[in-house]
């Protein structure tokens, strides 16, 4: 039996199908019913009702150790693909709380139960920071701590090391680093977010590029490092990397609005993170635009899937393909 975290998100949704489809037996936490319909309608969107009824949903999360001990019951393999992803600083504490202690809970019950095998679902975020003379970050990219980082990836770092402790008190771990994951459904969060924004009109672009890859190549990932012998290791998982340009085009087109026309420039975004951050303040509102999402439009970062293209002789689907079939789904859904 396989434990699922997250699975009322778009990793865990997924993953949660995926498995099913191979013929695995799936048990799943909730903290509420209606987080629920949001993977159902995930599943009667891509006409598989029918295996959605065969996951063991069961009541709990991260930080409640009781409910853990209970979910925990006939488990083998544990996928933790739940956290908080933010950007705003005033969710510090609960980054903390969530995505480290959460993890700490989640791995300590695994040792306890004896549990397999352990994969978490980490981020680009906490892979480490080039120096002068390099170029392309990897796994073996060192972390510095004097260089800045926002809690989120903080979060995803120290939630990283509690891995690396359970390994090392002989827990198999493997830890997974998506880049910006595109795929189908929940539109109301995570990158989903970008294609509901584009729908109703985005009339900039920036130059920065990041690592993107869809959502099925990573649970297909997920699912492959599970059953294979490998522990102790950490992967890269991005399709390509590519502008933020090119990404808000290629959904402009594959939902047939204008694209976006004006460039705003890192000046322009410094100043717009500011005035967000002043009104966000005065009218006790969610940040639109942290400083470090704004530095992060302008970042040009290059991330190597190489170590993992290696391991598994895997190929990713290219970007531009996952856009058009994520279009494809948002349109429908119109």
């Amino acid at each position: 039996m396989n434990l699922i975290t997250g699975g009322t998100g778009l990793v865990g949704a997924h993953l949660l199908l995926h498995l099913l489809q191979k013929g695995e037996k799936v048990r799943a936490l909730f903290r509420t019913e209606k987080s629920i319909q949001k993977t159902k309608h995930l599943f009667n969107q891509l006409e598989h009702s029918d295996l959605f009824h065969q996951i063991e949903w069961f009541s709990g999360n991260v930080n409640d150790i009781p409910s853990l001990e209970l979910a925990f019951d006939n488990i083998s393999y544990v996928y933790h693909c739940a956290a908080l992803i933010s950007f705003d600083s005033n969710d510090e504490e609960q980054l903390r709380k969530i995505n480290i202690e959460g993890t700490a809970n989640m791995v300590n019950c695994s040792l306890a139960f004896g549990i397999k095998k352990f994969c978490y679902v980490s981020s680009i975020a906490a892979l480490g920071d080039l120096k002068q003379n390099e170029t392309v970050i990897t796994e073996e990219t060192e972390w510095n701590p004097e260089k800045p980082h926002s809690d989120y990836a903080l979060s995803k770092f120290g939630a990283e090391m509690e891995i690396w402790r359970a390994e090392q008190e002989g827990l198999p771990c493997v830890i997974v680093n998506p880049g910006v994951i595109l795929g189908i459904g929940f539109w109301d969060s995570g990158s989903g977010e970008i294609f509901t924004k584009v729908q109703k009109g985005i009339s900039f672009y920036t130059k920065g590029s990041t690592g993107f890859v869809g959502v099925e190549d990573v649970v297909a990932v997920l699912h492959q490092l599970m059953k294979s012998d490998i522990s102790g290791e950490r992967f890269t998982l991005i399709s390509e990397n590519i502008t933020f340009k090119n990404l808000l085009f290629w959904i402009s087109e594959g939902i047939n609005r204008k694209k976006p026309s004006f460039y705003a420039k890192p000046w322009m975004t410094s100043i717009a993170w500011r005035i967000d951050w002043f009104f966000s303040n005065l009218f006790f509102q969610k940040r639109k635009l942290s400083r470090a999402t704004a530095k992060s439009l302008h970042s040009e970062a290059i991330y190597s899937n190489d170590k993992i293209k290696s391991k598994l002789n895997y190929e990713f689907q290219p970007i531009k393909e996952v856009v058009e079939k994520v279009t494809f789904s948002f349109s429908k859904k119109q």
